[in-house]
Parts: C-alpha cells; sequence; structure tokens
C-alpha cells in the first residue's frame, strides 16, 4: 500500500515519486527540487489515481509555462466527434492540459473517453454538469448534491477541478455594494451567484469546503480555485469584487494545503496591460506563491474574431509577470463555440505567449529552439526551419505558396536576401545581381 494519498503528502514526508522524477527530467531540475516545491505548494503535478494514460506535467515557481485547451459540447453543438478532432488537434501541438467544459446532457460517456486518450492533464468544472448530471433545475439542487457531482468526477479520473468556493457572502457584497458594468461573467460563478440568491444560502463550496477537499485527496485530485469574479471587461478589473474574492481564495490555498490537496488559482480575465504584473504580483502574495492560472488577460475589449491575439498579449505579460498557466482564447471568444481551426490558433497564439514568457523568465534552454532556428536561418536551411517552427506545416506551406527561384532565398528579397549578401561576402564570393541578361 502507498504511503501518500497526494503528491503534496508524499512531498512532505520526504518522499520523491514517479511523477516528480518525470518533472524534473523535463525542467532540468532535480527530483528533490521538484519535491521541495510541491510540498511548499509551489509547483502542483495534477495527476488523478485514475488517469492511466496521463504523462504528468508541472505547473508553478520556476517551471516552464503551461497551456490548457477548452473544449467540450453545448445545447447549440452535440458533435462529439468534433470534440475528439479537438483534442487531437490539442495534442497534436503540445497542449499539456484540456478541460471538457461540456455543459448540455449527459457529459460521461466523453469525460470517460478523454480521460482514457488523453496523456494531457484533464479538468473540468463540476458546476456545469450538475444540472445535467443531477437531472434538476437549478433552484432543486442541493449542497450536498453540487459534491456528488465532484466526486463522479474525481472517481473518473478528472486531474483538477475549477471549484468556484472564493464567491461567499463577503464577496457578494463587495460585489453588490461596488457594482460594475459587466456584473459576473463567470458561467460557474454566474451560476452560483445565482443560486445563493434565490435560496439565500451560503455557497455550498464555501460552506463545505472541507468535505469537497476530502473528496479530492481521496483521488489527488488537484483543486483550481475559480475566480468568480474576474473582471469581463478591463473596466471592471482590480475592483472590489475581484480583491475580495482573492483574499478569500488565498485562504482557501492555505486550507487546502493543510489537507495535503494540491492547488492552483485562477484568475482575470479583462485587463489593461499596465495593471497585469502589478496583478500577478499580488496574487503571488496573497495566496501563497500557489500557482496562478489565468484566462488571457484580454487587454482590450473591442477585438471580437481576434480575441486569441487580444489573449496572447495579455498571457505573455502575466507569465512574463509571475503566471505559470494559460488558458488558451479562440478568435471565436465571445461569438460562438470555437471551430477545429478556431481550436489551432488558439492554441498557437498561447503557445507563442507561454514560450514568450519563458525566455523572459529565464526558464532553464527556454531558448534552445530559438538559437537553433537562428542557425538554420543563417544556413538557409528551409527544412530545418520548419522542424523547429511551433507550427511547421503553416510555416512551410507559407513558403512553397510562392517559391522563390533560387532556394537560397525566399520570395520576399530574393537575391537581395541580407542573410545571403553577408554569407557571401564571408564566404570571400562576390555579390552579383545583374548578371542575367
Amino acid at each position: 500500500m502507498k504511503e501518500y494519498k497526494t503528491q503534496m503528502e508524499a512531498a512532505r514526508k520526504g518522499i520523491i515519486t514517479p511523477q516528480m522524477e518525470l518533472v524534473a527530467n523535463k525542467e532540468y531540475k532535480t527530483a528533490e527540487e521538484i519535491r521541495q516545491l510541491v510540498a511548499k505548494g509551489e509547483v502542483a503535478i495534477p495527476c488523478n489515481i485514475n488517469h492511466k494514460s496521463l504523462v504528468p506535467e508541472g505547473i508553478g515557481t520556476g517551471l516552464r509555462t503551461k497551456i490548457n485547451v477548452n473544449l467540450g459540447i453545448s445545447g447549440d453543438c452535440k458533435n462529439y466527434d468534433v470534440e475528439m478532432q479537438k483534442v487531437d488537434m490539442a495534442l497534436k501541438y503540445g497542449a499539456e492540459a484540456i478541460m471538457d467544459l461540456s455543459n448540455y446532457g449527459k457529459t460521461n460517456m466523453f469525460r470517460k473517453a478523454l480521460i482514457e486518450k488523453s496523456p494531457a492533464m484533464i479538468g473540468t468544472v463540476p458546476m456545469y454538469d450538475a444540472i445535467g448530471y443531477l437531472d434538476k433545475d437549478l433552484l432543486e439542487i442541493t449542497a450536498k448534491d453540487f459534491l456528488k457531482v465532484v466526486k463522479a468526477h474525481a472517481e473518473e479520473g478528472v486531474d483538477f477541478v475549477t471549484i468556484h468556493a472564493g464567491i461567499n457572502r463577503r464577496t457578494v457584497e463587495a460585489f453588490m455594494r461596488e457594482k460594475r458594468k459587466m456584473n459576473i461573467v463567470s458561467r460557474g460563478g454566474s451560476l452560483l451567484f445565482a443560486w445563493m440568491m434565490m435560496t439565500g444560502n451560503e455557497n455550498p463550496f464555501y460552506e463545505y469546503y472541507d468535505e469537497v477537499l476530502e473528496i479530492l485527496r481521496e483521488y489527488d485530485v488537484t483543486i483550481s480555485l475559480g475566480d468568480a469574479m474576474r473582471p469581463g471587461c478591463i473596466d471592471d478589473s482590480t475592483d472590489a469584487g475581484q480583491i475580495a474574492e482573492l483574499i478569500e481564495l488565498g485562504n482557501l490555498t492555505k486550507r487546502a494545503w493543510e489537507k495535503d490537496v494540491q492547488v492552483m488559482v485562477e484568475g482575470p480575465g479583462h485587463m489593461a496591460m499596465n495593471e497585469i504584473e502589478a496583478n500577478m504580483k499580488l496574487q503571488k502574495r496573497l495566496c501563497h506563491n500557489a500557482p496562478f492560472y489565468v484566462l488571457g488577460p484580454l487587454v482590450t475589449d473591442i477585438a471580437p474574431g481576434y480575441d486569441h491575439i487580444t489573449s496572447a498579449i495579455g498571457g505573455a505579460i502575466a507569465a512574463a509577470s509571475g503566471a505559470d498557466f494559460l488558458c488558451y482564447v479562440t478568435p471565436a471568444e465571445h461569438l460562438r463555440l470555437p471551430d477545429v481551426n478556431d481550436v489551432k490558433e488558439g492554441i498557437i497564439a498561447s503557445k507563442i505567449a507561454a514560450h514568450a514568457a519563458d525566455i523572459a523568465k529565464g526558464v532553464a534552454h527556454a531558448t534552445d529552439a530559438d538559437n537553433a532556428m537562428a542557425v538554420a536561418r543563417h544556413n538557409v536551411d528551409w527544412d530545418a526551419m520548419f522542424d523547429i517552427a511551433i507550427d511547421k506545416e503553416k510555416a512551410k506551406e507559407y513558403f512553397e505558396s510562392t517559391p522563390p527561384s533560387d532556394r537560397h532565398t525566399c520570395s520576399m528579397c530574393g537575391k537581395m536576401c541580407a542573410v545571403r549578401t553577408t554569407n557571401m561576402i564571408l564566404e570571400g564570393k562576390t555579390v552579383e545581381f545583374c548578371t542575367e541578361k
């Protein structure tokens, strides 16, 4: 019998788990360094004991910035085959996590297939699934009912769950007093707010938080403390509701660690660029350096159709300033359920943001690929460039769409290519452009 229930418990007992060893090898750290970070809560390794296909990843201090892909069906888009194509896309382009946010019907068949298939971490928001799973309307659901859904997801093998436990009566009071342009834009947060207001009861995930933690500890599920009060427009950022909830999340983080449950904390949202760094530092301070998971932040509200770009800008700043985990945003954000091409665009944008941040943070070996690309470009070695590129197919497709007459150039500069010119001079050759009559 194992001497521990969770990765955090093992780390605190001085035990280096196989998952810690694997993460250490990926991150160019010693297993002991990873153990110490997990013991402190600064690194989480989400790995449900029932997720047998998982290839574990670490999220947190000093590690590569990871990305998450959201997918799942809705009442208007019920095609599970298409959602599985999105899963394949996420795995192809190296997403470390996939969240199944299905919110229609009996979703467990898709979720089980996803857990069986995916080497990436799987996350869910049990609140989304509550109405379909329980076959009850919101007002009919009891506090204990919500816990049943959490337990079902944990048993199935979900590695991390978003639980909006910070939207309690104190947080709601701050939100109601200050008022907002966009009010609550978190789906799970809005459902809990509605339930609380209709029933007059405290948030069940807050009231029964210890019971939630016991469920998660049993299966080594990481709790991702959801930000129900995340700003939905830049005018609402860093307001009383957001900060009041963040204070609550800091306390909930410590309570989870007391039960040896690993924690991530979720963050904004929409936010002007000049506020992002301060928010990252505030979160790390209030939440005791727990791994920080951000949605964006989106740095402007007026780019529907291009929010993978507004998100990548904010994500790069956030991760360079201390965020550890980026939730991708697709061009379809605010408009519709993303299709497969939207998913690809969102993944690539998020990967670029994460990698750029890792360079800025000085993450070990972050610049290796960039240096290899520089060598390939110096040598005008197109095949090597395509192989190193984040999106190999697109790079090759663009190059070959307008092929140059000389493969040692591209169709923009032709024989006036600066790299070609400099290489020829340094090789003692003469540069001529008018040899053809």
